[in-house]
């Protein structure tokens, strides 16, 4: 059945209030930039007649500031993927590692968590199943905000953790691994066909930390594409009709997305990206111990503090990826050498 026209006369005016809104945004930026160029002028000029110290701390100050925006405005120039500017949809899956790999589950949702908090965006739970013992087995998100996906598709892979396991008497060093999955939240209507002998669909009791209909009705969807082996699910709409909705347009996109990426891999002939994320084969670790360093092993991005990198402050290897995709995904050598 087609939407009304209403209806897409609404959607497209929405899309193009988006679009208002976002280049308004960029001008006032570039207006703020414009500005501190000048002010950061006419301080150099007064230090260089007064000699006085205090202005050249001021003019480091606004050096600073006047860095800081312009390179934000430099990543958004990046952020031109034909989704990027969509709202993403995350799934945090526990690897090998048992009650740690949950844990460390855990530890990675209320990184991006506090990421999102940090960029002002919102942050709505899809799909919450709890660690056997302690932490969550796998938990599924959405991030709501300007260029959500375009800046989370950098966290889509395995995730690794080195530490002291707080779960050993013994206080053995142990290594945790987690995936994560990241795609657009695509509102309209996805063209992919899906044959129903093709899919199962499971009803379940919700099991998440919070919503009305936790533990009392069966809502919550499982659907199954047994071609693929993908499987999507949803508990946290209103109901099981919404929450199935949900799921298979979730289906749907990881399908347009699998069929985009072999299109890609066959014509550049090597494997797609998503191919070759298996167990052992991480984007990124985490150390905590014997030294602490979080490092990606994509692009060589890395920071010393561990602590504040899960406190959230991942903005830095999400820049560093983008620069890295506008360079053609080149092997750390050719980096280096660059």
């Amino acid at each position: 059945m087609e939407a009304p026209d209403f209806w897409l006369d609404a959607t497209a005016s929405t899309e193009k209030m988006k679009m208002l809104k976002s280049m308004k945004d960029d001008v006032s930026v570039i207006d703020k930039l414009e500005s501190l160029y000048q002010e950061i002028l006419d301080y150099i000029e007064l230090g260089n007649e007064e000699e006085d110290p205090e202005i050249v701390e001021t003019v480091g100050l606004l050096l600073e500031e006047y860095e800081t925006d312009l390179e934000k405005l430099r990543m958004k120039t990046l952020l031109s993927g034909e989704y990027d500017g969509l709202n993403a949809i995350v799934t945090l899956h526990s690897g090998a590692g048992g009650v740690e790999a949950c844990d460390w589950v855990s530890m990675l949702y209320r990184m991006y968590s506090r990421w999102a908090n940090d960029m002002g965006f919102a942050l709505e739970e899809l799909d919450f199943l709890e660690g056997d013992e302690a932490g969550i087995k796998s938990v599924t998100f959405q991030v709501n905000g300007e260029n959500a996906y375009g800046y989370l598709k950098s966290e889509k892979g395995i995730h690794r953790l080195v530490r002291i396991s707080p779960f050993n008497a013994q206080g053995k060093r142990q290594t945790s691994f987690a995936s994560c999955d990241v795609m657009p939240d695509i509102e309209e209507d996805v063209d992919v066909e899906i044959r129903d002998e093709d899919i199962r669909v499971d009803t379940y009791r919700s099991s998440g930390a919070g919503g009305q209909h936790i533990n009392k009705t069966s809502s919550a969807i499982r659907i199954t594409h047994f071609p693929t082996g993908i499987v999507v699910t949803c508990q946290n709409e209103r109901s099981q009709h919404m929450n199935k909705d949900k799921a298979m347009q979730m289906l749907k996109t990881k399908l347009l997305l699998l069929k985009q990426e072999e299109n890609a891999a066959k014509a550049s002939g090597i494997r797609g990206e998503v191919a070759d994320i298996a167990w052992g084969n991480q984007i990124r670790s985490y150390v905590l111990q014997p030294y602490t360093m979080v490092k990606d092993l994509r692009t060589g991005e890395e920071s010393g503090n561990a602590g504040m990198v899960l406190d959230g402050k991942i903005t830095p290897f999400m820049n560093g990826y983008l620069k890295w995709l506008s360079l053609g995904c080149p092997d750390r050598g050719a980096l280096d050498e660059g």
